[in-house]
C-alpha cells in the first residue's frame, strides 16, 4: 500500500497496512535541508526538492505545497517582511480601515506574487511521485485571509461594527481560496488543505463560525471538489471542540484536531469523518521530548485502532526549528520507513 492509497483508505474508513503518517512539516523541510526559509518561500523548485527530501528521510505519506499564511494577502497587495528562519510578517495590510474589500478581485494564480511558484512546486512534486504519494496543495481559509486584509485587530472591529463590510471581505477571501486551490489542483495536487487558524474559537466565537464561516467553507469545499480534489482537509488549530461537529456538514474529508481536544472527544464529535492529529507542535522543539512524543503517538494509534479513519499528525504545524530526533520519533511510532511512500 502506498502513501496516497493509505490516506484514501483512511478517509473511507477502510483498513490500512499501517496508520497514515502525515506530519505537518513545511518550513522545517527547508531548515532541515540547510536552506534559508525566505528562499524556500520564493522558489517552487526548492520547495519541491525540500519536501521530497523530507518525505524520503521520514517515509511520510504526503508532501505539501505550503509556503505561509500570508501568500494570498501578498498577492492581493500586502507588503511582507521576510526572515531567514521564521515566517514573514505582514507589515502593510492590503486595505486601510475605511476601505472596502468589495473593490478587489481575486489575484491571478498564474501571475500574482508568489502564487506561480506554488503551482510550479505542485507540478514538480506530482511529476516526482505520481500516484505513489499524496501531493497536498494549500490555501488560506476565509476567516484568516479576511482578517489579514486589514490586520487582525482592525478586522475584528469591522466584523462587529460593520458586519456587511466584513462579509464582503469574507467573500473575497473565499473566492481567492477557490481560485488558488483550483489552480493547484489543475497543476497536479491530489488534495487541498484549507488552513484557517483565525476560524478557531480562540479568535472567532462558535456562533460566528456557524453563521458566517460554515456556509462559506461549505461552498469552498464543494468548489474544490468540483475542481477535482480527491481529498479536502480542513485544518483549524486550537480549542475547536465547539465547532468540530460542524465539519461534517461542511463536507470535509479530513479534520484536524489539536491537543486541546482529546481523541475520545474528537471521535464523539466527528464519528464518520477522518481525523488528523493531535500531537502538540511545540513539543517538537525539544530533542529530549522524543520519548514522550513516541509514547503519545502510540497511544493515539491505539485510541483509533478499532474506529479507523485516522491520520497520525500534529495538531498544527511542526515548527521549522524543531529537533530532528523529535520528528523521527513520530515516524518511528507510525512504522514509517525512510526512502519511499510505498512502505
Amino acid at each position: 500500500m502506498n502513501g496516497l492509497e493509505r490516506i484514501l483508505a483512511a478517509v473511507r474508513f477502510q483498513p490500512t497496512d499501517r496508520v497514515p503518517f502525515v506530519p505537518q512539516l513545511f518550513g522545517y523541510a527547508a531548515i532541515a535541508a540547510g536552506f534559508r526559509l525566505a528562499d524556500y518561500l520564493h522558489d517552487g523548485q526548492l520547495l519541491a526538492e525540500c519536501q521530497l527530501r523530507s518525505r524520503e528521510t521520514l517515509g511520510s505519506d504526503a508532501v505539501f505545497a505550503f509556503t505561509d499564511f500570508s501568500i494570498e494577502a501578498e498577492a492581493l497587495g500586502a507588503r511582507l517582511e521576510y526572515y531567514d528562519a521564521q515566517y514573514p510578517d505582514i507589515v502593510v495590510p492590503v486595505l486601510q480601515p475605511q476601505e472596502d474589500a468589495g473593490r478587489l478581485a481575486p489575484p491571478d494564480p498564474a501571475s500574482a506574487g508568489r502564487l506561480p511558484q506554488v503551482l510550479h512546486a505542485v507540478g514538480l512534486m506530482r511529476a516526482a511521485v505520481g500516484e505513489s504519494c499524496c501531493v497536498a496543495g494549500a490555501i488560506t481559509g476565509p476567516m484568516t485571509l479576511a482578517t489579514q486584509l486589514y490586520g487582525t485587530e482592525t478586522a475584528l472591529f469591522i466584523a462587529v461594527d460593520d458586519p456587511e463590510r466584513f462579509e464582503r471581505a469574507l467573500d473575497l477571501a473565499t473566492a481567492t481560496a477557490l481560485s488558488f486551490g483550483a489552480a493547484q489542483l489543475a497543476a497536479g495536487a491530489h488534495a487541498m488543505v484549507v488552513f484557517d487558524p483565525a476560524a478557531s474559537p480562540a479568535v472567532a466565537p462558535a456562533d460566528f463560525f456557524r453563521t458566517r464561516l460554515q456556509p462559506r467553507l461549505a461552498r469552498l469545499v464543494a468548489g474544490l471538489r468540483a475542481a477535482g480534489a480527491q481529498i479536502v482537509w480542513l485544518n483549524v488549530a486550537g480549542p475547536t471542540a465547539p465547532i468540530l461537529s460542524l465539519y461534517a456538514e461542511i463536507g470535509v474529508d479530513i479534520a484536524t484536531f489539536d491537543y486541546y481536544v482529546d481523541a475520545a472527544a474528537a471521535q464523539r464529535l466527528l464519528p464518520r469523518t477522518c481525523l488528523a492529529g493531535n500531537l502538540k507542535s511545540l513539543d517538537f522543539l525539544l530533542p529530549e521530548a522524543a520519548p514522550r512524543i513516541g509514547a503519545q503517538a502510540s497511544a493515539l494509534i491505539q485510541a483509533f485502532s478499532t474506529r479507523g479513519g485516522f491520520i497520525l499528525s500534529s495538531g498544527c504545524e511542526i515548527p521549522p526549528e524543531s529537533a530532528a530526533a523529535a520528528v523521527s520519533a513520530l515516524a518511528h511510532a507510525a512504522g514509517a520507513k525512510a526512502g519511499t511512500c510505498r512502505s
